[in-house]
């Protein structure tokens, strides 16, 4: 069985600088601040779950800064997700925090109460773009928070951004790149959304910054996404969970939005194939369907607009991403 969290969301309370484009509140959809009972119905309530596999499975902290926050409410929440982990509940804790708040009595803090996996929320790696989205902390802060982590043996986990105040898609590769030479374990990539109540939402109204696209945010993501997957780095998430729509401003939001990126590596792949235009039958591995044929069949009308008919069919002998193509007879 595959991976699972059970997610508690800390509130915006760790923090100690507000980002250009953060929100926590419209991201997180979250309105209280989580204690031990939180916790313990969070867990029981994935137990209930037959998706939901102990063996598999982490308890997660994620929507702030997890060791920024008060040191005694966070032994508070380790404490309750720990009695879990003593019980065979999970197999472990997860938490995401800020590279700047990362040292030693942290992590043998984390290491005491059980937790597996950090996660740092770099967002780039460009430190002029890190000044101008109010981060508060420096590309090196990041080097060396990973390498401190990477010591105490947990599992690294980095977090990046696209489309942020001042960036471009040169800067989000370099940032990938960077990535690449601390090699994480795991990788997250949000496109920057525009949301109400946001420093990022006053430049916008403004006109001085434009956020990406859908079309531009996918072709750079689906980039990414094949740049990490080469270097044996997993992504586990592209595109936020959710938004809460009211709060919605401007940005590349969908909420497919890695199906999206999968149906552009599939365009480009099934492009490399096709010859003079013509029908075409596009035979794609077991489980890989949707992927090729695109949301709402969008690479069947691509190709269509550009003179080739394709019809898609499973072959099992296929792996994934791999293709065969037959033209008409």
């Amino acid at each position: 069985m595959a991976h699972s969290n059970i997610s508690v969301f800390v509130p915006h309370i760790g923090c100690p600088c507000k980002c250009s484009f953060c929100n926590q509140f419209s991201i997180t959809e979250q309105i209280f601040i989580p204690h031990e009972k939180d916790v313990d119905n969070a867990v029981e309530i994935a137990l209930n779950s037959r998706k939901y596999d102990p063996e598999n499975g982490e308890i997660a902290f994620f929507g702030g800064s997890f060791t920024a926050i008060n040191r005694d409410y966070m032994t508070e929440l380790l404490g309750a997700a720990k009695k879990h982990i003593d019980m065979g509940h999970a197999k472990g804790i997860r938490v995401s925090t800020r590279p700047d708040c990362i040292d030693n009595d942290v992590l043998q803090l984390l290491k005491a109460y059980g937790v597996t996996a950090i996660e740092l929320g770099a967002q780039s790696m460009r430190d002029e773009v890190l000044k101008e989205n109010n981060r508060g902390h420096s590309s090196d802060d990041v080097y060396t928070a990973s390498e401190l982590i990477k010591e105490y043996g947990f599992e690294l986990g980095l977090q990046m951004m696209t489309g942020l105040y001042t960036d471009n898609d040169e800067g989000a590769k370099f940032t990938a790149n960077e990535f690449v030479k601390i090699n994480p374990k795991t990788v997250r990539i949000y496109p920057t959304i525009v949301l109400e109540n946001t420093e990022l939402a006053t430049l916008y109204k403004s006109g001085a910054y434009k956020p990406q696209s859908i079309d531009e945010a996918v072709e750079l993501c689906a980039e990414l996404l094949l740049l990490f997957e080469k270097n044996d780095i997993k992504v586990i998430r592209l595109g936020l969970h959710s938004i809460d729509m009211s709060k919605y401003v401007a940005g590349p939001w969908h909420p497919a939005f890695s199906e999206l990126c999968e149906n552009r590596i599939y365009r480009d792949i099934i492009k490399t194939h096709l010859g003079e235009k013509n029908d075409y039958t596009v035979y794609v591995a077991g489980g890989e369907m949707s992927k090729a044929v695109g949301q709402k069949k969008s690479n069947v009308l691509y190709f269509k607009d550009k003179g080739y008919n394709l019809k898609f069919e499973e072959d099992l002998s296929l792996s994934a991403r791999n293709i065969r193509i037959k033209g008409s007879e």
